[in-house]
């Protein structure tokens, strides 16, 4: 589905991401992992077009993306999610939503000023594409709260919400488990895997070993900005070069 060759993205004399090959398979669960520093967030930036390579290059779907900016990156079918979920903690949880979807209206600033028919229809649309992806991550019971008053789980629930609603192809998420137990943090596996039954493929960035090792179809590991490998779970926990650089001795036969 989407394909990186050669990529790099160097900030002065640092190379967050160096020369990295790999890809990304429809329909499957794919992971990045890595110790801290290791290129993962630069390399979801410069997928999604939040920051531009240096070199190398960047396919989706047979299509060159590799200088596209973020909000084209998007209209093309790539979401993504943030470490931290950044809401507008004085909105509702439906108002925050409504957002994601104008990326798919045409409604222009005299559509506003004259409250056209088309402007009418699309914010229906956007509110039904709403209440649709909070539905779908199991929150629709808190569409009228105030952002601000949800739980940390829930932020996380309502960023994939946020992202559902952009119409995706492919999901980036960035520690989608952060910062929640481990009971929230199989809840948040199962709506990945929800994610996946309906078509959707996810690739995921995350620290929590037990979930990327019982979930993944495919890891990509980085390590100083570098693809050190590649595999199914079973292959990455025998890896040597994994073992050493990240996961530990302990983790080999998770």
């Amino acid at each position: 589905m989407l394909e990186v060759r050669n990529l790099t993205k160097r900030f002065g004399g640092l190379s967050a991401v160096s020369e990295v090959t790999a890809t990304i398979e429809r329909g499957r669960i794919n992971a990045i992992i890595g110790p801290n520093g290791a290129g993962k967030t630069t390399f979801f930036n410069l997928i999604s077009g939040a920051i531009a390579p240096t070199s190398g290059s960047i396919t989706f779907e047979g299509r060159d993306i590799t200088h596209l900016r973020a909000d084209q990156v998007a209209r093309l079918g790539i979401s993504r999610t943030f470490q931290a979920t950044a809401l507008f903690d004085m909105a509702t949880v439906l108002d925050n939503l409504i957002v994601g979807h104008r990326l798919r209206t045409e409604s222009g600033l005299f559509d506003v000023l004259a409250n056209s028919p088309r402007l009418r229809r699309e914010e229906r649309l956007c509110r039904e594409k709403a209440r649709e992806a909070l539905d779908f991550v199991g929150l629709a019971h808190i569409a009228q709260r105030m952002a601000g008053d949800i739980s940390q789980e829930e932020r996380k629930r309502v960023a994939f919400a946020l992202a559902l609603s952009t119409d995706p192809k492919l999901l980036l998420l960035d520690e989608p488990a952060g910062g929640v137990n481990p009971e929230e943090t199989e809840g948040l596996a199962e709506l990945i895997r929800k994610l996946v039954r309906h078509g959707l493929t996810v690739c995921l960035v995350e620290h929590k070993m037990a979930m990327i090792m019982s979930l993944a179809d495919k890891i990509t590991v980085l390590n100083y900005g570098e693809k050190i490998a590649e595999g199914t779970p079973a292959e990455i926990r025998a890896n040597p070069a994994v073992i050493d650089a990240y996961l530990g001795s302990e983790h080999a036969d998770v």
